[in-house]
Parts: structure tokens; C-alpha cells; sequence
């Protein structure tokens, strides 16, 4: 995602223990994989996916985009909501609105059970904040990693997600779980600061405890950015850049990812950079990387949401934003991310007006890529699925 450059390093103090299997409140507990057989084979019996399959496939389609709203602009969640979005990502600065989460309920459009979006902001701590002093303030990750114990951030987490809850913010795109010890994060470098640690097992059981922390209190952890930027070529929001080999990110940057989903994370991104020895293209359009190293390496069920779509390292890449909308959903992503990486000078892009037509060109890139078989009916369901799994959806009425 975006982020704000910043100076300085530091070295992670050591830590001694393992990640604590904190329990997971059920209504945030990792969803499974929807099934992706024909819905005419539950004929018999009511399920979301068999609703989901007689929904107009527009309909479908838009419950994988989530729409940017810059600076709490309540126009552009009205806009948003009547497109039939599955999501809204708060973009800019603060602060909110004080009473904000009354203004989303009423900027939502009415309509069937799951049509109100989920809610997004990143809320990492330090420089990365979008819901200002609205809720309690954080230190960047390494630091938190220098001066507080794990059950400390834990305990921080969740009283920063129940402040975000109370807002009507119900999903966190955070923590970062990268294994990072440059300086960033800057142009040249994502991480820096926003990393927990250079040290694969210190990274994991910090970025572990702030995911439980977030689903003590109710609200859904992303965790980014799969499968680890830390040490990458470059900063993807300005234009292509690699990993670390994938030799190297199995014996360290995917740790903190292993140990996330072991312990019941919900939600992953993926990111924008390619990965040597697994594939040449954003890992966020990849089979190989979604499908392959993710879903099936290693058995995450959950949601998988794309980094931003705007961002230089698709642009560079030769994708507009809907053509990668319909690779992301062909390789294996549930939602689309777009708008994030769009620099100050760009901001008129974000308009209301300028948003809603790209979730319109985005919504109809997918539902022709479905009828020509690109995206096949069963991984568009599933998709779906997914989304309506971490929105406590029954389509069935239990």
C-alpha cells in the first residue's frame, strides 16, 4: 500500500517465547474455502453458494472490488454503496468524522443480505494511520518490537480495533508481516519501519500477537505483504521490482506467513512484486503465487485481496487497472484493491465521479472475462464466497 517516507532504523531487541495461541472470537474466525462444485449438485439444500449462482453476475462481480474514499468523503461512500461494492478503503488523512459510523449506515444502500460493504483502512501504526486521532495512536512495528513485549501489542491492538470498530471500520489492512531491516519506508524501500523485524521468528510472533489483538476486538487483520517484500529490489507502488528468490523467502520471509495462517489469519494480501524460481509477474496476478504457493503450499482458506492495483508495478507491467482485475480473480484473488498508490498530485483521480467509473470498468472487465471463460463461473462463486465468509453472511436465512 501507499506509505509515507521515513528515516532511520533500528535493530529488533530479542524476544523469547512463541506465538501464543490467543483464542479467536468466532465471529472472526478464518472462513473456509467456499466449494467449488456446481451448485446443482445441493440442489437439495439451501447454501450461499447456490444463491450466489443465481445472482445476476454483475452483481457478483461487484462484491470483489473495493472502492477508495479519500479524506472521508461521504459522497464517494454513497456512490460506492449503490455500486454494490464489497468494500470501502479509507484513503488520505484525518480526521474522521466524530460520528462517523452513523454517517456509514446511512450512506449505505439498502438491499439484500450482504450488500453493505466491508470497511477498510490501514491502521499499521507509526507513519501509516488513516484514522488519525480517532483511535489510539501506535508506534511503528519495529519500534513496538523494541519496546514492548508481544502480549503488549496484543493488548494495544485490541484497544485500537475497538476504537476502529466503534467508528464502523471493521477490517484492518495491517499487520505487516515482512522481514524488513532497511531504513524505509521511502521510494526505494516499502518496509523499513513498518516491519516487525529482520528476523523471521521475532516478525511472526509481533505480527501474530497484533492479528489477535485485532480479532479479540471484532475486527478482521490482513496480513501483508504475501509472500514478503522484505529485501525486494524496490518500492512496487512506483514500478516493477523482485523479491528475494524463493529459496530464500521458504527459509524466511514466508515464516511470519506460515505462523499467521497456522494460528487462524483470516485475511491475506498479496503483493505486487514478482518472485524469482515461482513467477515473472506481480505475485498479485499470479497463479503460481496465489493458487499455488498460497492456497495449496500453504492451506490458506481465507480471503485473498490484491495490494493496489494503481500501482506501478502493474501500470509498468502493461495492465490497466480492470485488466488486472481480471487476472488478479483468474490466479486466485477475492477482492480488488485499486487507488491506494495514487500520488497528491493525482488525487482529482479519486474523485466520486472518477471512482465510480472505474468500478464500473472494472465490474464489466469481469463479467466479460466470465462469459468468455477467462474467469470460470466456479472461481467468480467462490470468490464471492469468500467475501460474504468474512462479512458473517447466510444467504440461507440460519
Amino acid at each position: 500500500m501507499s506509505t509515507l517516507a521515513a528515516c532511520g532504523s533500528g535493530t529488533p531487541s530479542s524476544v523469547r517465547g512463541t506465538i501464543p495461541p490467543a483464542p479467536i472470537p468466532p465471529a472472526t474466525s478464518s472462513p473456509t474455502v467456499a466449494p467449488t462444485a456446481s451448485p446443482s449438485t445441493t440442489a437439495s439444500r439451501c447454501s450461499n453458494l447456490s444463491v450466489i449462482d443465481r445472482w445476476p453476475v454483475s452483481r457478483r462481480a461487484a462484491q470483489l472490488v473495493v472502492a477508495p474514499v479519500l479524506n472521508f468523503n461521504l459522497t464517494s461512500v454513497k456512490v460506492a454503496s449503490a455500486a454494490g461494492v464489497g468494500g470501502i478503503l479509507f484513503l488520505g488523512a484525518g480526521p474522521p468524522p466524530s460520528d462517523l459510523s452513523d454517517e456509514l449506515r446511512s450512506s449505505f444502500a439498502p438491499g439484500p443480505p450482504g450488500s453493505s460493504p466491508l470497511v477498510m483502512a490501514d491502521q499499521e501504526g507509526g507513519g501509516v494511520e488513516r484514522l488519525g486521532d480517532a483511535v489510539p495512536s501506535m508506534p511503528w512495528p519495529r519500534v513496538m518490537t523494541e519496546t514492548m513485549t508481544p502480549q503488549e501489542v496484543q493488548s494495544l491492538a485490541t484497544r485500537v480495533g475497538r476504537s476502529m470498530l466503534q467508528l464502523g471500520v471493521d477490517v484492518n489492512l495491517a499487520p505487516v508481516l515482512d522481514v524488513d531491516a532497511g531504513p524505509g519506508p521511502s521510494a526505494a524501500d516499502a518496509d523499513g519501519l513498518r516491519s516487525f523485524s529482520a528476523d523471521p521468528s521475532t516478525a511472526a510472533l509481533y505480527g501474530v500477537s497484533f492479528m489477535h489483538g485485532m480479532q479479540a476486538a471484532g475486527v478482521v487483520p490482513v496480513v501483508k505483504h504475501f509472500p514478503g517484500l522484505g529485501g525486494s529490489s524496490g518500492n512496487t507502488d512506483y514500478g516493477p521490482a523482485t523479491t528475494p528468490p524463493l529459496s530464500t523467502l521458504q527459509t524466511a520471509g514466508l515464516i511470519p506467513f506460515r505462523a499467521a495462517i497456522a494460528q487462524g489469519a483470516p485475511a491475506v494480501m498479496v503483493a505486487n512484486a514478482s518472485v524469482p524460481g515461482l513467477t515473472g509477474l506481480p505475485a498479485s496476478l499470479s497463479p503460481s503465487a496465489i493458487d499455488g504457493l498460497l492456497r495449496q503450499d500453504l492451506g490458506f482458506q481465507g480471503l485473498v485481496l490484491t495490494d493496489s492495483l494503481s500501482a506501478g508495478a502493474i501500470s509498468q507491467s502493461g495492465y490497466s487497472v480492470p485488466q488486472a482485475a481480471v487476472a488478479a480473480v483468474s490466479a486466485g484473488a477475492d477482492m480488488i484493491l485499486f487507488g491506494s498508490t495514487i500520488s497528491p498530485a493525482q488525487t482529482a483521480l479519486l474523485s466520486p465521479a472518477n471512482v465510480a467509473t472505474t468500478v464500473n470498468l472494472i465490474v464489466a472487465a469481469l463479467v466479460t472475462a466470465t462469459a468468455k471463460g477467462t474467469i470460470p463461473v466456479a472461481r467468480l462463486n467462490a470468490a464471492v464466497s469468500h467475501v460474504l465468509a468474512i462479512k458473517h453472511v447466510d444467504l440461507c436465512g440460519g
